[in-house]
């Protein structure tokens, strides 16, 4: 965590590290540009499968907000008329061949936000490190389906697209150069077809350095806690600001902040309790925490649902959360979509 840290500062701006770390991140900016050249040129095969793809991703290392926002143009696909399904890779799952995903998979096995997605949109998913055979697959499972979402996959060149969507948060493009000098993986000008910002405000420095064309603003939050297991017990969050007690909020996700923004953006006070993102809760976190009430991500709740000792932990709470997009960006996309020529 020291060294995650570390790094993370050292991104944001082009001090001594940064500076001493840019003739490696030249040599993997060569190395990307060269991969990316073997894929165009057909040297590097890529399959095209028989339904438009719609890309989710990022270039900035770490979490933006793509859970969210896949879940939001799932939904948005669907209020269009089309069948969406998706595709991921599953961090830290054990998937290699394609498998499917649902509500009551195991996140050690999908991974988290696979069993997320599904929980919140009910849509057909597929996990697979080779994301165009978990397309095929999905589509021979699901064969209503003609469109698919391909939850973080922008470098996975091995799968052609139709649509770009690529994230950034408020952080924009940090110091602006690539791995390990910078946060990016690759360089700020990569084409996309849209560009989404999660932040508060797209303020005209930021839309300039994220090329101000097709720039929409995100922003996510919630209104209401849920019982970990019980999502029929909710109490409203200005509810619990006006309570006693003490409450700590926990976040294993790849910026902690910004779900803690979430919750002082609704009135509450707290102590803060970051973890690693993606962290597997197999050693308790809580278990000597001083705290009336936890509140907790709802990447975190999926694996914490499956431990019996978190479960039953009266003091867990979780925050479910969406995203609000300007409708335009769902017509634009479905616009492109429809305009595929279909295999």
């Amino acid at each position: 965590m020291s060294l995650e840290s570390t790094l993370t500062r050292a991104w944001l701006r082009r001090g001594p590290l940064a500076c001493a770390l840019w003739p490696l991140s030249l040599l993997f900016r060569a190395l990307s540009a060269v991969r990316r050249g073997l894929y165009r040129a057909g040297v590097l095969k890529s399959s095209r499968l028989p339904v438009p793809v719609v890309v989710v991703g990022n270039i900035f290392i770490g979490g933006t907000g793509k859970t969210p926002l896949t879940i939001w143009l799932v939904e948005a696909l669907r209020a269009a008329g089309l069948k969406p399904g998706v595709v991921s890779r599953g961090f830290g799952s054990e998937a290699g061949a394609a498998r499917p995903v649902t509500a009551q998979s195991l996140p050690s096995e999908v991974g988290d936000e696979p069993v997320l997605i599904a929980a919140r949109t009910g849509a057909p998913l597929m996990v697979g490190r080779d994301r165009a055979a978990a397309g095929r697959a999905l589509l021979a499972a699901h064969p209503e389906i003609d469109v698919i979402v391909t939850d973080d996959g922008l470098q996975h060149y091995a799968l052609q697209r139709d649509v770009e969507v690529v994230l950034f948060d408020g952080r924009g493009t940090g110091n602006g150069w690539t791995l390990p000098a910078g946060p990016l993986r690759e360089p700020p000008s990569r084409r996309r077809d849209f560009t989404v910002v999660n932040a508060a405000e797209v303020t005209p420095q930021l839309r300039a350095q994220l090329g101000g064309e097709d720039v929409y603003q995100m922003s996510v939050g919630g209104g209401h806690a849920e019982r970990l297991g019980e999502p029929g017990q909710r109490v409203a969050l200005a509810e619990l600001a006006q309570r006693g007690g003490r409450i700590v909020a926990a976040a294993g996700i790849g910026n902690p902040a910004r779900f803690f923004a979430t919750l002082r953006a609704a009135g509450l006070s707290f102590a803060e309790l970051p973890l690693p993102d993606h962290y597997d809760f197999h050693a308790n976190p809580f278990a000597a925490l001083d705290a009336d009430l936890v509140l907790l991500t709802e990447k975190d709740a999926v694996k914490c649902s499956h431990i019996e000792e978190l479960r039953n932990d009266p003091r867990l709470w979780v925050v479910p959360v969406s995203a609000r997009i300007d409708s335009a960006l769902a017509d634009h996309i479905v616009e492109k979509c429809r305009g595929r020529t279909f295999a």
